[in-house]
């Protein structure tokens, strides 16, 4: 459809297509007439899909619609607040948002945006508060400082648009965005944007939004990105997986780059690296200040950095068209990440590559990215650099009837009780093919979190628990790793940015046990209780 047909006043149609942009997107189609007749919305759209300017567009529209009684907004000594308010999870995304409302209302006279985002100084924001405003974009945490001390007055929101909901809540706004939302009128129209309503997401929309919202879900993180091509490659050891990313970024047709890391202190000692080797490179994370953080950006959009190397508070709010790969060197924390990383790359028409470099410790984190995208991430090696280990199995665990491995489903039906333990703790059905259902990399099956299964989840042929519920490991050469949620080991990384351990980066000893706990060494009997030395 064109902009002119979604109603919208001439001069935002004038800004859009002084922007480049004839035919709106499929989410800004669907999104903008209801938003324009006043309806609460709950959209559910990928990245890169065009949704900043179907909740911008119609904001605009908004203030433009009451600029008749805006003279009072100008009364000397009175703070009237602004019309629309905007949350996003990141500084980033704040940023991005800010800068899609100036160019979409480039030619609407006087328009006042002001950004409210922690990590610099109070005094501009400060000032930008007391004066005429029209769009506040802000970051729950900055704007709860400023509501607390007086400063920002929301009396008269008449829209609040949640960007990236999802996220917000899984970085622990929910009790903020209940706080700011209750400071807001009830008589506001409200707007939110998640890769999914379910679970909590779902019942913050049910408490924000009126009985009469409208659901569209243009598209989901099952959906195939088709002008991103994804791959997958098996590193042996840390000096393997440099040896492939080297080999990344030296490619002809590689413009621009984005690599991301699990941790800040992996992103700084990385960027560090390619810089010795003489790439154009700069670290992102969210332990830099907000004026460095912006300097990077800028020297990405101007093309004075090739490569970027970022953490995941980076994967939301990067709009580079020129990002030719986006390149995994550390998993995410979360599946749901993993496609706004790649969202990084193919944008504006565009295509692009994702390459996701793991390790044998990887395994999990790899089957819980298929199992959300409901895909198979495509294997792949670089002539001179494969791997020498033999190729880990992955039992995607697609529930029965959806494909999972190669496209496979295991057993035609559940297996009953006393069924024969698959990986993973899952039972499958006996296969039929004269094979027993175990990963024929030459591991036993065993629980991929560093411990073996408990009674019931999985235990093979011949195994009883001991006492305490863990059955006793084979001795595979490799010493328990810490998992999820467990302390935190002598000689590990930095503190991941979601609250988890990551790896130490150094000691890039290929031919040798780690020097600081990564796990490979002699093989190591289990304590009683099932943890290994």
């Amino acid at each position: 459809m064109s902009f002119e047909s979604l109603g919208l006043n001439p001069a935002l149609v004038r800004a859009v297509a002084d922007a480049g942009y004839e035919n709106a997107t499929e989410v800004q189609s669907q999104a903008i007439p209801p938003a324009l007749e006043g309806h609460d919305l709950r959209v559910s759209s990928s990245t890169g899909s065009g949704k900043t300017a179907s909740f911008v567009l119609p904001a605009l529209q908004r203030v433009l619609a009451a600029r008749g009684d805006n003279t009072k907004r100008r009364e000397k000594g009175v703070v009237q607040g602004p019309r629309v308010l905007v949350l996003t999870p990141t500084r980033e995304l704040a940023l991005q948002v800010a800068k899609a409302t100036m160019t979409y209302g480039r030619h609407v006279q006087g328009l006042r945006v002001a950004t409210v985002v922690g990590g610099v100084p109070y005094g501009a924001q400060l000032k930008a508060l007391r004066g005429p405003l029209d769009v506040l974009i802000a970051t729950p945490g900055r704007l709860i400082d400023h509501l607390g001390s007086g400063k920002a007055v929301l009396d008269n929101i008449e829209m609040l648009v949640l960007d990236e909901a999802d996220r917000m809540l899984d970085m622990g706004f929910i009790e903020d965005i209940h706080h700011i939302a209750e400071q807001t009128p009830e008589a506001r129209q409200t707007v939110m944007y998640s890769a999914t309503f379910a679970g909590h997401v779902g019942r913050l929309a049910e408490e924000l939004l009126k009985d009469t919202a409208k659901t569209i879900a243009v598209a989901s993180h099952t959906d195939t990105h088709e002008n991103i091509e994804q791959r997958l490659h098996w590193a042996d050891n840390g000096q393997h997986k440099d040896a492939l990313l080297d080999h990344l970024l030296t490619e002809k047709d590689m413009e621009q780059a984005v690599v991301f890391t699990s941790t800040q202190r992996d992103a700084d000692w990385l960027a560090d690296r390619l810089a010795d080797m003489g790439h154009a490179v700069a670290s992102l994370h969210g332990g830099m200040p907000q004026g460095r953080r912006n300097r990077v950006l800028q020297g990405l959009r101007m093309k004075q950095l090739r490569v970027l190397v970022a953490t995941d508070v980076a994967a939301r709010g990067i709009d580079v068209p020129t990002i030719s790969h986006v390149i995994n060197y550390g998993l995410p924390m979360k599946a749901e990440d993993y496609v706004h990383r790649i969202g990084r790359t193919g944008r504006a028409g565009r295509s692009g590559l994702a390459v996701t470099l793991a390790e044998r410790r990887d395994l999990l984190m790899i089957k819980r990215i298929q199992q959300f995208t409901t895909q198979q991430i495509p294997v792949a090696q670089v002539a001179g650099l494969e791997p020498k280990q033999p190729e880990p199995r992955i039992f995607a665990g697609a529930p029965h009837g959806r494909p999972g491995n190669g496209g496979k489903s295991f057993g035609g039906k559940p297996a009953h009780r006393g069924g024969k333990p698959g990986y993973g703790g899952k039972s499958f059905a006996p296969r039929h093919d004269g094979f027993p259902p175990r990963r024929d990399d030459g591991f036993a099956p065993r629980h991929t979190e560093g411990f073996a299964p408990r009674q019931g989840e999985g235990f093979g042929q011949g195994q009883r628990p001991q006492e305490g519920g863990f059955g006793q490991r084979r001795h595979e050469g490799f010493a328990p790793r810490g998992g999820e949620g467990f302390a935190q080991r002598q000689g590990r990384g930095a503190p991941h940015e979601g609250g988890r351990n990551d790896r130490a980066p150094f000691d890039r000893n290929a031919n040798g046990p780690r020097k600081s706990g990564g796990g490979f060494g002699k093989p190591q009997r289990p304590r009683q209780g099932g943890f290994g030395r």
